[in-house]
């Protein structure tokens, strides 16, 4: 069969990321329903198929989940080059932005203004990130009803333990691939899989910049889940173990994390320009950033290769239904801590109202409402 043909150039993606990047709101789960909205059903430029072996791989593979998704949709058809400019353009815009805040938070000692944005803000952001994950549920687990009671047991694991259970995703895939194929394995494909291995070398140098990147690459290499699953591995780092941040300027860096597009886990520049400056931003995001690519790049090619196969696909299959259950279960978790009185719950209905009703509604025009409604009851109040 020939291969469908390309419908896009480097320079698209890149053009799409950069803008997701600086538009793109919500966390992975907005995030990642906006790469299936936008690369797989209105420009059509990713297959189904090619969607879901990048959230399988960027749900096996430590890292954040989002970021890892746009490296792997940017290897598609575009190889290493390709998933390293993609995963640039997605990750640039955030980190630029979150420099500018994080100089404006040290130049006038802290930000008392955020928190009144980051209410309304925050409040919207579950409207949008609940229909986008409505909109990928039904197009990922469709009339299956053993994806629906493993999309179930996902959702209500991760909403109730308040974290992604990376073992119940494993669990889902073989569930999956034995029900689905009575336990048939493709024998063709049992050596192709070549394993690999991150090491880290110690770092022998005692300076602050050494320390922030052998932190953050181990917040990269070992943390898996979304990029909200980073937050309490940095938490018992950057606070607990090394005292760096106080509790509440970590607090602050987690909401400049959420009042920012793009990735979550960019808050790490935050956090590494607060403790070194400018050098402990850069740092503290190359070094959380590369495992995740790499995590991503070198398996690539084996899932591109066996990824058809009907066992693989099976298990594939099983770990993106049991992905998407986890980030509904996720929207939950996040509800629960966003929407803590009336106007905030207004907020995030009237946002998910608004979105369902008018599909070609821009989020930003909602963001940007939502801050302004969030400053002004934060007077009125």
């Amino acid at each position: 069969m020939e291969p469908s043909p390309v419908l896009y150039t480097q320079t698209d993606l890149i053009r799409y990321f950069l803008r997701l990047g600086t538009v793109g709101f919500g966390g992975p789960p907005a995030l990642v329903s906006a790469m299936h909205r936008d690369l797989v059903i209105e420009r059509q430029w990713i297959s189904e198929e090619d969607y879901r072996e990048g959230i399988a791989l960027a749900q096996l593979a430590p890292g954040p989940l989002a970021a890892q998704l746009a490296i792997y949709l940017g290897y598609v058809h575009h190889g290493v080059v390709g998933a390293t400019l993609a995963g640039l353009a997605f990750v640039l815009p955030s980190f630029l932005m979150v420099l500018g805040v994080s100089w404006t938070y040290v130049r006038f000692n802290g930000l008392p203004w955020m928190q009144a944005i980051f209410y309304g803000i925050g409040a919207a952001v579950i409207g949008i990130i609940a229909i986008g994950t409505y909109k990928l549920t039904l197009k990922t687990v469709s009339t299956d009803a053993l994806g629906w009671i493993l999309f179930t047991v996902s959702a209500l694991a991760t909403a109730i333990v308040e974290q992604e259970l990376v073992w119940l995703v494993f669990l889902s895939g073989g569930i999956y691939w034995f029900i689905k194929t009575k336990g048939h394995i493709r024998t063709e494909a049992g050596n192709s899989y070549a394993p690999f291995l991150l090491q880290v070398l110690s770092l022998p140098f005692d300076s602050m910049l050494w320390k922030l990147a052998f932190f953050f690459m181990k917040a990269g290499a070992f943390v898996f889940g979304s990029g909200l699953a980073i937050v309490p591995f940095l938490y018992g780092g950057v606070v607990k173990e090394y005292g760096w941040l106080s509790e509440q300027e970590f607090l602050d860096a987690v909401a400049v994390a959420m009042i920012t597009p793009g990735p979550v886990v960019i808050t790490v520049a935050f956090i590494g320009y607060l403790v070194a400056g400018f050098s402990g931003a850069c740092i503290a995001a190359l070094a959380t950033f590369l495992p995740c690519y790499l995590f991503t790049v070198l398996p690539a090619p084996y899932f591109k290769r066996w990824g058809k196969h009907p066992s693989v696909k099976a298990i594939v299959d099983g770990i993106t239904i049991a992905a998407v259950g986890a980030i509904a279960g996720a929207v939950v978790v996040l509800a629960r801590r966003q929407l803590v009185d009336l106007p905030a719950i207004l907020i995030a209905l009237s946002t998910l109202w608004l979105l369902y009703r008018y599909k070609k509604l821009s989020e930003l025009y909602l963001i940007g409402g939502a801050a302004i409604l969030g400053l002004m009851l934060r007077y009125i109040t």
